[in-house]
């Protein structure tokens, strides 16, 4: 078995093993996907630009000729020098044309497969993990210790240090996309280029403002029972790069300042003074959603909203493939709990 564990992928990506000629990367986070193999395509050629040295091939093309992949490998390059090919798979099924050439693999070209999240029983990937001379990399979404070590990376490089509650709040919220969360430290960095840390002000005016923006639409919707308008918000934050597990976390977080909010009002406090002196205070544009949501949601209905969302977030994480639907779904759900008025 050639399977690489998620733990161990960096290691061999540092250092391909010459015998494994084929690699496999797939996985539902298709920002770590894109770019552990631009880091494959760099180690296996020397210019990356340069056609005769790296052959790209898209799946359709694959599944209409695939004997052209055996092809390919066994090219020699024109102007000598190394030589890879990139395959990007998509929906078609390239699973003969890579049967083929892991049949006939070539020891002087790296075949590089770029693939979305693949099951387990799926045929190009149960491939290339069971074949000595290829390895199938997963790529999933960062962990907080891999999101921890990607903070400190980019801000080690631009010479600057972090406070450690601004850690703590920009881990909050990063991930389900490495390239989207290395985009956002890298902005964070240049915003922050003129001083020697980060602070937690320079987290919440730079990365707290693009996460909320993109979010704040479906979420308001949905706690304030707007079912009409939550499907729509929430292809909104699909197109604009969040991810399902970025979405459920905003809702998560959302319900625990209204949670917080609601036993304050309780308290004896009103929802104006709540929304205004909260922790984060409510943005003005937001106000008339959260205290719509304020009025609907009791405190121990948000208690299990929350149990429904922390579930939904685990089910997302157990079924990548899924974890659209499930998002959508309890949104939508929790947008017509909040049109019910029982306790």
């Amino acid at each position: 078995m050639t399977a690489i564990k998620a733990a161990d992928v960096d290691r061999f990506i540092a250092r391909p093993d010459p015998a494994q000629s084929i690699v496999l990367v797939f996985g539902p986070d298709a920002g770590l996907v894109r770019e552990r193999v631009d880091k494959l395509v760099r180690g296996a050629v020397d210019d990356p630009n340069d056609p005769f040295a790296l052959a790209r091939i898209d799946g359709e093309e694959l599944s209409a000729n695939p004997g052209r992949l055996v092809e390919e490998a066994h090219t020699v390059p024109l102007f000598g020098g190394r030589r890879a090919v990139l395959v990007k798979a998509g929906s078609r099924n390239i699973a003969a044309a890579v049967e083929s050439v892991i049949a006939q693999p070539s020891d002087e070209c790296r075949i590089i497969i770029e693939a979305g999240d693949l099951k387990r029983n799926a045929p190009l990937r149960a491939l290339c993990e069971k074949a000595k001379v290829a390895a199938a990399l997963p790529c999933y979404a960062d962990g907080a210790r891999d999101l921890g070590r990607l903070i400190d990376d980019e801000l080690r490089e631009a010479d600057l240090t972090i406070a450690p509650d601004a850690r703590t709040v920009l881990l909050s919220l990063l991930g389900g996309d490495r390239l989207a969360s290395r985009n956002e430290i890298r902005k964070l960095a240049l915003y922050a280029r003129d001083k020697d840390r980060v602070e937690l002000a320079d987290v919440l005016a730079v990365v707290a403002d693009a996460s909320a923006l993109a979010l704040d639409g479906v979420i308001d919707a949905a706690f304030a029972g707007d079912t009409r308008n939550v499907e729509s918000e929430f292809a909104k934050a699909r197109a604009g790069g969040s991810s399902p597990a970025a979405i459920i976390s905003a809702a998560i977080r959302q319900i625990s300042n209204l949670h917080k909010m609601r036993l304050a009002i309780e308290a004896g406090d009103s929802a104006d003074y709540v929304m205004k002196r909260g922790a984060p205070p409510v943005h003005f544009s937001r106000e008339k959603a959260v205290g719509e949501a304020l009025r609907v949601w009791s405190a121990p209905r948000l208690l299990r909203a929350m149990q429904q969302l922390a579930e939904a977030s685990l089910d997302a994480r157990r079924n990548a493939a899924l974890a659209e639907a499930i998002a959508q779904r309890t949104l939508l759900s929790i947008a017509v709990g909040a049109r019910r008025r029982d306790s």
